[in-house]
């Protein structure tokens, strides 16, 4: 799997997970590095893209990597900021731009050959993103491509295998870019297209089976995607040593403890349910910050794993169904200088009083891969399908402190729309949806009485991987039919609106 690594170095772009996406799309295996703190073994890579930045190459310190190893060794494609840096500091020129060049470009000039190949000629439409401008190419560098406004928009380095573009080809907006990604990994760099579910499943099996040996692993099951798959990955690899645990932190959907536990039966699992729920719920007493919130329900899900892997003779690992926007979000790509977004209770280690290890066998790919991983594993459709659910649960669409009443109230209206978008057809064309308890009343009249109860959000975004969202323009007639049925049956709330924020610049989850 990884003899024909992809390195992509990250200088703060929001868009250099999107190039980690197309890249696999090309069934090529790549991973984000921080420009700061690179890998070690950089012979393992077979090609290396600089991703774009919100810094400028003439600030004052701008983000300055270390190229000795790579430039002029490997096929080196500069996107945007990369490309920007390696005019600047080799001999060209970079100013600022006497207009924002930012949104939709057409290519006015292209020379044909190597990087642009399989019509990607004039007129094709690219996406810009940028403040400066590359005014004189670098030493040795020719201009391949040229928009309207943009003279330098792509140039190589003579004698070198490298490229630089101004453009962002990951974005869907530059209608070739999957192309120009695949004329510079395949047909320039020679990178091998092997990175496909059934190779992962088996280097993945492989590697589980090398790491932990005879050992026993317990794995917290959570009902969801992510999780299912990595059981049914480490049961491929070590069997009856695989221990899993669903745990009910009382922040489940509605009767969702009880449906989890029925859905695994005949999976050939060994799946131990535990009620932990007063527990999470003194955990969460009086605390309102969403950081709090979510690290106090890392420690419970920590403290009842321990317990429970203490119960089993031997156990030396604790699995998790660790996903890559989970390590980009909570720890800046590896400690990289893209912002840290918030924490996520499956990341970031165990504490030292525990004794075990952790294995996230899916700790590098990205939600849709998980699916197309577990389709090849021939895990059922419809658990493939479920919504993300949040690891902490209904905790964080409850803003502000959790309460027994609260939850129950949360639980009530979740069920209401989410059975309602099965019912109508919707459920497969939304990628995420839930509830919100927002922490205020507002004023209502029922019958002739005054109200003042509480008002919940609605949200259903579309997406691929979590990473960006758009919201789900539902019908109006579903709106509104749920609107009132979450009013009329759902004792306490009295308002509901719905959330048309996309992500960027909102996240899918209000917390």
């Amino acid at each position: 799997m990884q003899e024909q690594n992809v390195l992509i170095l990250d200088f703060g772009s929001q868009y250099t997970q999107l190039i980690a996406r197309r890249v696999r799309e090309l069934n090529i295996y790549c991973e984000i590095h921080p420009f700061n703190n690179p890998p070690k073994d950089s012979d393992n890579f077979k090609a290396v893209i600089l991703s774009g930045s919100p810094f400028s190459v003439r600030s004052e310190n701008p983000p300055h990597p270390e190229l000795s190893e790579i430039r002029g060794k490997k096929p080196l494609l500069a996107v945007c900021y990369g490309a920007q840096y390696l005019a600047h500091f080799s001999g060209g020129k970079v100013g600022q731009s006497n207009t924002r060049e930012y949104g939709r470009a057409n290519l006015s000039f292209v020379q044909e050959g190597e990087l642009f190949l399989e019509n990607i000629s004039e007129g094709s439409q690219v996406w810009m993103s940028h403040s400066d401008t590359i005014k004189e190419l670098p030493t040795n560098g020719t201009r391949l491509a040229s928009t309207h406004d943009v003279e330098n928009a792509a140039y190589k380095i003579e004698g070198e295998q490298t490229y630089a573009i101004q453009f962002h080809p990951e974005v869907y907006h530059t209608t070739d870019g999957k192309q120009l990604l695949e004329n510079f990994l395949v047909k320039i760099a020679g990178v091998a297209q092997t990175w496909t579910p059934d190779s992962f499943v088996e280097s993945t099996v492989k590697e589980i089976q090398e790491k932990v040996g005879s050992d026993k692993v317990v794995l917290g099951l959570s009902g969801g995607v992510d999780s299912t798959v990595a059981a049914i990955l480490l049961h491929k690899a070590i069997g009856a040593n695989l221990h899993c645990i669903f745990v009910n932190n009382g922040l489940l959907s509605k009767n969702e403890f009880t449906a989890v536990l029925k859905q695994y039966e005949g999976m050939g699992l060994n799946v131990k349910g535990v009620d932990a729920s007063q527990r999470f719920m003194d955990a969460l007493a009086g605390l309102s910050d969403p950081e709090a919130k979510r690290k106090a329900i890392g420690n419970a899900f920590i403290e009842v794993f321990d317990h429970e892997a203490n119960q089993i003779e031997d156990a030396k690992w604790l699995a998790q169904g660790t996903i890559y926007p989970d390590v980009i979000e909570s720890v800046s790509v590896s400690g990289g200088p893209s912002a840290t977004i918030k924490s996520h209770h499956n990341v970031g280690g165990l504490p030292d009083f525990m004794k075990l290890k952790i294995v996230e066998p899916l700790r590098m790919i990205f939600k849709d891969e998980v699916r197309r991983v577990g389709a090849s594993m021939g895990i059922d459709k419809e658990l493939l399908g479920r919504h993300p659910f949040p690891g902490p649960g209904l905790a964080i669409r409850i803003l502000g402190d959790v309460t027994p009443e609260k939850v129950n109230i949360l639980q009530e209206v979740d069920a209401i729309f989410i059975n309602g978008l099965k019912e109508s057809g919707l459920y497969d064309s939304v990628w995420q949806a839930g509830a919100i308890l927002l922490p205020l009343n507002s004023v209502g009249v029922m019958g002739d009485e005054r109200t003042y109860e509480k008002v919940v959000a609605l949200r259903a975004v579309e997406s691929t991987d979590g990473m960006t969202a758009d919201w789900v323009n539902l019908p109006y007639a579903f709106l509104q039919k749920t609107s009132n049925d979450i009013i009329n049956k759902v004792k306490g709330v009295n308002r509901v609106v719905y959330d048309i924020s996309s992500k960027p610049p909102a996240t899918i989850e209000w917390e």
